[in-house]
């Protein structure tokens, strides 16, 4: 495979052995397919860094560790490697471990691997258990600081947490629901990815606090479990929209939006008001066709910039800052979405 880069460059990359990557290049043999395929991808993500790989200021590895849909991990990628020009004259180099769903068991291990060979910092979404708290707290005894994204670890020895106020986030759907809901009838479909995620859990509990104190009278149906997979999401939505003729709204804590929209569409039932979260690529195809009354969004490129600064600020790279103030949450529409999006629907 063709390339500019030392090997020495894609081992650190690939976290392998130089050797490895060497006989992987040469097509020597005796090399897994998994590990073939991770010398490939270090080579695309040096590519697509390429900015960042040059002499000068100092160097920072970080990796981003995440169980989360493909929508949301492409998002998060883009996000900071569009803002690694900002970190001049440092330079951030980032290996990702991507993962939908499984057993928190391969997360652990991947954390394992990284404390294992070294990292300068973690960006971390995972969920919130025991077990996944221990392996923090080996990453940190191995002097690699972490820091928790969009949902939070409080009770492992994480740096910071990085992103909004989830519970105010959950509050504040049941405002905008109850406002555009009104006296119409109806009851309330509550969508989840997963419970042992704590920022979802925080949005369930602002979200059904505040309705129940504004609009007791407005009944809540839980659906989770999904990981935001369209197919699983799909099914799930049926299965209530069956059991309950009386749903007629949606707030949407955990993505698979366009899965849930077809449930409806499946069984002719009209959705009169969707609130959901971050202008990934399907929120934001489905804000501008009107199928989303709106998103509860935060700035991704200047959450995953604060993270980096923070992991850099750990390694006395920067000075220290005061306390760490959630990210602003949006009420974005399709008529003010952020620049570089269309700020009118589009008819489809």
């Amino acid at each position: 495979m063709r390339h500019p880069y030392p090997i020495r460059e894609i081992a650190r990359q690939a976290g392998l052995s130089e050797a490895t990557v060497d006989r992987v290049l040469n097509n020597r043999g005796g090399v897994r397919e998994s590990t073939i395929m991770e010398v490939h991808q270090a080579i695309k993500d040096l590519d697509r860094q390429r900015t960042q790989v040059r002499i000068g200021g100092r160097t920072f590895m970080v990796d981003i560790v995440m169980q989360t849909p493909e929508r949301f991990s492409t998002a998060v990628r883009g996000a900071l490697e569009a803002e690694l020009p900002s970190l001049h004259p440092a330079v951030v180099r980032s290996r990702f471990h991507f993962r939908e769903t499984g057993p928190a068991s391969e997360l652990i291990a991947t954390m394992d691997k990284i404390a294992k060979r070294g990292s300068q910092g973690v960006i971390l979404k995972a969920p919130d258990v025991p077990e996944i708290d221990a392996a923090v707290g080996r990453l940190v005894a191995a002097g690699i600081p972490v820091v928790t994204l969009v949902t939070d670890l409080p009770s492992s020895a994480r740096l910071a947490y990085v992103g909004i106020d989830n519970r105010a986030a959950g509050a504040t759907a049941a405002y905008l629901m109850g406002q555009w809901l009104g006296d119409r009838p109806g009851h309330v479909l509550a969508t989840i990815s997963r419970g042992s995620f704590r920022g979802e859990e925080e949005r369930e509990m602002g979200f059904r606090s505040a309705m129940r104190i504004a609009h007791p009278q407005r009944s809540l149906v839980e659906v989770t479990d999904s990981d935001g997979l369209d197919a699983t999401q799909r099914a799930l939505v049926l299965e209530a929209l069956k059991s309950d003729e009386d749903i007629n709204a949606v707030y949407s804590m955990g993505g698979g939006n366009a899965a849930t929209l077809d449930a409806f569409d499946a069984l002719g039932r009209e959705c009169a008001v969707f609130i959901a979260h971050d202008l990934d690529h399907d929120n934001t195809r489905l804000l501008r066709q009107r199928r989303l009354s709106a998103v509860l969004h935060h700035d991704l490129r200047q959450d995953m910039r604060r993270a980096c600064q923070t992991i850099m600020r750990a390694h006395k790279a920067l000075p220290d800052e005061g306390p760490h103030l959630p990210s602003v949450i949006q009420v974005v529409t399709p008529y003010n979405m952020p620049p570089g999006m269309s700020s009118m629907p589009s008819a489809g």
